[in-house]
């Protein structure tokens, strides 16, 4: 049986997704959410698989110093994948992998489709790392490594921008000088894989012609303004920072602070990224937890402030975003906070009742699709995201 293997990874942790290549149903997924210390492995088999592994947890042991080079988290992920693709070759030797498919988080204005990725194409994919000097790295090395692991199976790359290309000038654009812009200096938007499922969701449903705000809630959190299953608007700009409060990333927040941290505090440009995307947030108001989990359970003032931060800023966004649509007919929660999180859909909810949205408390609190009261004048939806399915389903189509 043919197969598409899909890559998703994040600094410590790799996401691993087998698809049959012809119907794009999940026939594996392998999980290791810490790569570090005694790392898990979660395997699990999809409802269409056939074979005869059962779900399992494997344990690896793979050490780490206190502050894990990139070098070193590098290593951890060859490890992992080499460990998955090995795991594969002697437990499903009847599937074969057709191709692999990845999440890169920049493609600019350059790739609005998934691509084939040669030599060529991996130059160009680094010509945005400026523009996302954190993930884009990180990302290309990832295909690097399958490519070394794999040798003759096809890479596709995915971009999580592709969703947003087509946005308006009007949207895209900063207030800053022309040569500025011309130099890729705007608003691109993220999370677009994520809002590529949801809008196939919402076709299903026949509501993709609707004026619908999409919230991926999660570590990373953003929101997309989308009517007629395209992207409208979103709340990330120009990199993976700007628009909502989320795990440990400040969100959008005023120049000004940027420049007095760096003439009055002598913060290094280093310091300031680390300060930007690792110390703030919702760990850095709670100096407890980047987790919202963690955060609602909490009993301290500074946990509690950090929950109301972040559904205050999210039910302004939406209204924001509104404004964009001019007009708004569905809210749809999405992401590990949106689809899992019942109080914060709760009180995002809340301050949105101003714009006519009525949640249905009990719905709400059994998980259910539509948790809106029926007399409602807005819908709101919570639709799982399935990342995975979407590269599966651009890698297949690349390889036909």
């Amino acid at each position: 049986m043919d197969a598409i293997l899909t890559v998703n990874a994040g600094s410590s942790s790799l996401k691993l997704g087998l698809f049959n290549k012809n119907n794009r149903e999940l026939l594996l997924r392998l999980d290791t959410s810490d790569i570090y210390g005694d790392a898990r492995v979660n395997i699990k088999p999809g409802a269409s698989y056939q074979g005869n592994i059962e779900k399992q947890k494997i344990s690896l042991n793979i050490p780490k110093t206190e502050e894990a080079s990139d070098e070193q988290s590098l290593a951890a992920h060859k490890y992992c994948l080499q460990f998955a693709l090995d795991f594969l070759a002697q437990q499903a030797s009847e599937i074969n992998i057709a191709a692999i498919g990845h999440r890169v988080v920049h493609g600019g204005e350059l790739f609005s489709a998934a691509r084939i990725i040669d030599e060529q194409a991996l130059n160009q994919l680094s010509d945005f790392i400026p523009l996302a000097p954190l993930h884009q790295p990180f990302n290309i090395k990832l295909i690097e490594l399958c490519q070394s692991l794999r040798p003759g199976v096809k890479q596709v790359a995915c971009f999580d921008t592709m969703f947003h290309v087509g946005q308006s000038e009007l949207e895209r654009s900063y207030a800053i000088p022309k040569q500025y812009r011309e130099a890729g200096v705007q608003r691109y938007g993220f999370h677009g894989l994520s809002y590529q499922y949801i809008a196939e969701q919402l076709a299903q449903e026949n509501l993709s012609a609707n004026k619908t705000v999409v919230c991926h809630l999660g570590s990373g959190a953003s929101m997309c303004a989308m009517q007629a299953g395209k992207s409208v608007a979103s709340s990330m700009g120009f990199s993976a920072l700007e628009g909502l409060v989320m795990g440990s990333r400040t969100g959008s927040i005023d120049p000004g602070v940027l420049l007095y941290l760096q003439r009055e505090k002598n913060l290094s440009l280093d310091e300031l990224e680390d300060l930007l995307y690792r110390q703030s947030g919702c760990l850095g108001v709670s100096g407890i937890s980047s987790e919202m989990k963690v955060l609602l359970e909490s009993d301290a003032e500074e946990a509690k402030l950090a929950v109301d931060i972040f559904c205050y800023r999210a039910a302004l966004e939406i209204a924001r975003l509104a404004g964009t649509l001019e007009g708004l007919d569905s809210i749809v929660f999405t992401g590990g906070i949106g689809e899992n999180s019942v109080e914060i859909r709760q009180r995002i909810g809340e301050r949105c009742s101003w714009l006519g949205l009525q949640l249905d408390e009990q719905c709400n609190a059994q998980g259910k699709a539509r948790i809106n009261k029926p007399n409602s004048a807005i819908q709101c939806l919570v639709i799982p995201t399935n990342e995975e399915k979407i590269i599966a389903q651009e890698t297949a189509k690349l390889i036909a």
